[in-house]
This record gives structure tokens, C-alpha cells and sequence, in this order.
């Protein structure tokens, strides 16, 4: 019953005019940037941080939240028409899908995403809703320790999971966690790695490095690399489908809403990891793998239900633990901290308007993205019209003007240029900026419990051994670290990420 009286206070709070319009204006925001390719959720939501600081804390992060599992339903539309898929994830939507509307059947590929995704999400928000609470309340069991083992383990999972090279993985996680050193000393407040800049005495701001490396950074990108954007939409004729359709989308959304729950979960899985290992699975298990790449509908619907399974319980760490399991998550951790809540456990029991709250919205915001996106497929497809060069002066307008909002400092928006042209250099090594990011959020935190602990055990490192959950927390993030590096394992994870 206490479930039901929790979700009861949810609804009330998405249920205010406030909540429900910005719910709404993310829906709308995360299915453009889903749509228009070298805009993701990292950027849109980075710049998007510093008009969060007027909105009330619940407003802010659903309307964040609206962003994120958004752009998975939008970047489906433009890789089945158009093959160009806007979000990532959505490439391997794209395989298939394009091939369904080259064969005419462009109606029923869209509607299976869209099936599958709101069948997805919705599965996804409930067990957000089941588990999230339980583990909240194990976590406040867990002392400086604990914590510590557990962003070890976070942190050794994001390498494992993350694409390309692990040793330029590893080094983007070091590289963040030095970047997050920067400023004060949390206990004597003794400035480091400051350069004798007065601007840094506070350390780098969260929004400026966001924005430089994932915003700029792409960018530029974009700019050197601009595709031909060639509209060839296939005509949507019927949305409807078969009997015989429905009968194979079944097992598929299914098996795909289980593994991207699971994979959402894990620290660097989400939503791209979960649409490829869906697509992985369903023509390992098909009858006839022939048919994919062909325009098997099964292609469209495991991997569209797995992303925005993915993304819905991505939530479930950084609302229960304070960690974030991507780097949308990690922004959403600075939106929180930018409104003076301290992520982690308590959240759910001194916050519970905001959990409840953003746990309800993500049902509301399923039902508008579904109203959304079919009837509006033509709209978001001319978007595609509008040529890179007019669009991007506009976003790096409103990329200053946001950064400088922040603090009102000009260093800040320095900081950005300086940290969008190390986003760009990073993409040209290969070097994916997603764990650096990751480490940024996470260092401060990590340096806090290794110092507590040590505190607590003056000074004697086996406390991290000797405490049965910590043992068991950095053992596996050690057996997984020594995995990945095999030189076996190694080969085959990057022929898996290469295929």
C-alpha cells in the first residue's frame, strides 16, 4: 500500500499545470534534438542547466528528465525514413528500419518504435518505482567505505563498458578525476591545482567543461564533417499493424525491456549499449538471421524498447546512490547540487515530492511522446531542412549566453572554448569523453569517502578489505578491470563495438 500512496503523491505533483507544461516542453525539446543528428541529450541538457536555476528543483529535473528519454523516441523517426539517425542509439534502429520504409512499410516501423518504446518505458518507470526505494534505503546502511568501493566500482565499470580503447578510457577517467581536484581542499581549504588563477579558486565549473566538450566539441565536429541531409522520406501511408506484425514485435519489446532495465542500471550501459546487444540477441535467436538487415521488423522493435528501457532505469543509481551511470546522469547530479540537494539516499526520504514527482512524470511524459511523435513525423522530417551552418551559430550563442548566466563571469565562457577544443582533439584521438565527464562528477565525491574513511579508521587502509561489502564491491571491480584487459576478451569486445 505504501506504493501506491507514494505514486498517489507523484501524480499530485506531475499532475500541477507547472509540472505538466514542463514535461511537455521536454518531451517537444528531447524529440528535436532526437531528430536534428550532432545535437544529444549531454549537450541539450548542459546548455540547458544554467534556466534551471529559476524553476522550482521538481520542475527542473523533470523537465531534464523530459530531455533525455525524449530524444530515444526522436532520433527512431529520422533513422527509419531517412536513414539518419539523430541519437545514437538509434542507429541500430536505422539497420532495418530504413530498409521496412524503402519496402513501403515505413508506417508500420514507426509505430512499432513507438509501441515498443511506450510499452518499454512504461515497464522501465514501473520497476524505477519498485526497486529504487529498497536500494535507497540499503544505501544508507553504507558508510564512507562503502561509498568509496562503490564509485571504484562505478567508475571501473564505465571503462568496461565504454567504447574503443580501454587504456584511453582509463586515461579520460583519470583525466576527470584530476580536473575535479581543482580548487579548495575540502578539509583545509588550502587552494590546489588553482595555476595562481583566481577564477579557479572554486575548481572548474561543471556547466562551462559540460558544454565546452560535449556541446562545442560537436560542434566543431559537425562543421568539418557535415552530411548531406538528402530527403528521401518514404511516404507514411498506415500507422496500423498486421496481426501477423504484432505477433513478432511481441517477444522482441519484451526481451528488449528486460536487458536495456538491466543494462540501464550499469555504470556506462544505458541506452546505446542496450539497442545494440537487443539487435545482437534477436538475430542470434531468430529462426532466419538472413532476414536482418533486410527489414525485419524484430531489428526495429528489440532494440527501440531496449534504448528507452535503458533510459528510464539509468535513473534508478543516481536517484538512490548519488552516482550517475552516464553522463546525462552526471548532469542531472550538477542540476541537482546546482539546487542545494545533495544526491544520494536521502533524496527519496527528505525529498519525496521530487522522486515521486519525477517517477509520475515519466509515465506522463511516455503518453505525450507517443501523441508526439506519429502525428507530427512531417514537422520533424522538414526540420532536417534547415542547413547546419544557420543552426550552429545559434547554438553557440546560446551556449555563451548560458554559461556566462551561471556565475556571470566571462572566464567561464574562456573555459568552454578552451574545453570545446579539447572535446574536438578528444574525438579526433578517438578518446570518448563520456568517462571524463563521469570522473569530473565523481572525483570530489570519491576523494570525500577515502578521505572520511580514513578518518574513521585513522589511517589504516585495510578498513576498505576488511568491511565485507567494500571487499566485495572493489573485488569485482578488480575481476572486471582484469577481464577486459585479456588480451581475448579485449579483441572480441572490439570487434563487438566495431560491428
Amino acid at each position: 500500500m505504501e506504493l501506491f500512496d507514494n505514486l498517489a503523491l507523484g501524480f499530485s505533483v506531475a499532475f500541477t499545470a507547472q509540472n505538466l507544461l514542463y514535461c511537455f516542453v521536454g518531451c517537444v525539446l528531447g524529440t528535436l534534438i532526437g531528430v536534428l543528428p550532432g545535437l544529444g541529450p549531454v549537450a541539450t541538457i548542459a546548455m540547458l542547466l544554467p534556466i534551471t536555476f529559476g524553476l522550482p528543483p521538481v520542475s527542473a529535473l523533470i523537465m531534464l528528465a523530459g530531455i533525455y528519454y525524449g530524444a530515444q523516441y526522436g532520433g527512431s523517426t529520422t533513422a527509419i525514413l531517412i536513414n539518419l539517425p539523430g541519437e545514437s542509439s538509434s542507429v541500430v534502429t536505422a539497420i532495418d528500419g530504413h530498409q521496412m520504409a524503402k519496402q513501403g512499410r515505413a508506417g508500420a516501423a514507426l509505430a512499432t518504435a513507438a509501441l515498443g518504446s511506450f510499452f518499454a518505458g512504461t515497464v522501465a518507470t514501473f520497476l524505477l518505482a519498485l526497486f529504487a526505494p529498497p536500494l535507497a534505503e540499503l544505501a544508507l546502511q553504507f558508510g564512507p567505505p562503502e561509498y568509496f568501493a562503490l564509485m571504484v566500482l562505478g567508475l571501473v565499470a564505465s571503462v568496461t563498458l565504454a567504447s574503443g580503447s580501454v587504456i584511453k578510457a582509463l586515461a579520460m577517467i583519470v583525466l576527470g578525476l584530476l580536473l575535479g581536484l581543482s580548487g579548495q581542499d575540502i578539509y583545509t581549504g588550502t587552494p590546489r591545482f588553482t595555476f595562481d588563477v583566481q577564477e579557479l579558486a572554486d575548481g572548474f565549473d561543471f556547466v562551462a567543461l559540460a558544454m565546452g566538450v560535449f556541446g562545442i566539441g560537436e560542434i566543431i565536429r559537425n562543421l568539418e564533417d557535415e552530411k548531406q541531409r538528402s530527403l528521401v522520406a518514404a511516404k507514411v501511408s498506415s500507422l496500423m499493424l498486421t496481426m501477423d506484425e504484432f505477433k513478432k514485435i511481441i517477444g522482441p519489446v519484451l526481451r528488449g525491456t528486460v536487458m536495456g532495465s538491466f543494462l540501464g542500471i550499469l555504470p556506462g550501459g544505458g541506452a546505446m549499449l542496450s539497442s545494440f546487444a537487443s539487435y545482437s540477441i534477436e538475430k542470434k535467436i531468430s529462426k532466419d538471421p538472413s532476414r536482418f538487415g533486410k527489414g525485419a521488423i524484430q531489428g526495429v522493435a528489440g532494440p527501440e524498447s531496449a534504448n528507452n528501457a535503458g533510459a528510464q532505469t539509468s535513473f534508478i543509481p543516481m536517484l538512490t546512490l548519488g552516482i550517475p551511470s552516464n553522463p546525462v546522469m552526471a548532469l542531472m547530479i550538477g542540476a541537482l547540487i546546482i539546487q542545494g540537494i545533495t544526491p544520494g539516499p536521502n533524496v527519496v526520504t527528505e525529498k519525496p515530492d521530487l522522486f515521486w514527482g519525477i517517477i509520475a512524470s515519466m509515465w506522463i511524459g511516455n503518453l505525450m511522446l507517443v501523441l508526439l511523435n506519429l502525428p507530427l513525423i512531417g514537422i520533424w522530417v522538414r526540420l532536417l531542412t534547415v542547413p547546419y551552418h544557420i543552426l550552429f551559430p545559434a547554438i553557440m550563442a546560446f551556449c555563451c549566453i548560458g554559461v556566462y548566466s551561471v556565475n556571470n563571469n566571462t572566464f567561464d565562457v574562456y573555459t568552454m572554448a578552451m574545453f570545446g577544443l579539447f572535446g574536438y582533439i578528444l574525438v579526433k584521438l578517438d578518446c570518448e569523453p563520456a568517462p571524463l565527464l563521469l570522473g569530473f562528477v565523481i572525483g570530489p565525491m570519491l576523494e570525500e569517502y577515502l578521505r572520511r574513511a580514513m578518518l574513521i579508521s585513522r589511517g589504516d587502509p585495510t578498513v576498505f578489505v576488511t568491511r565485507p561489502i567494500s571487499a566485495g564491491l572493489l573485488a569485482v571491480a578488480v575481476i572486471a578491470l582484469v577481464i577486459v584487459l585479456l588480451p581475448s576478451v579485449s579483441k572480441t569486445r572490439e570487434e563487438a563495438f566495431k560491428e
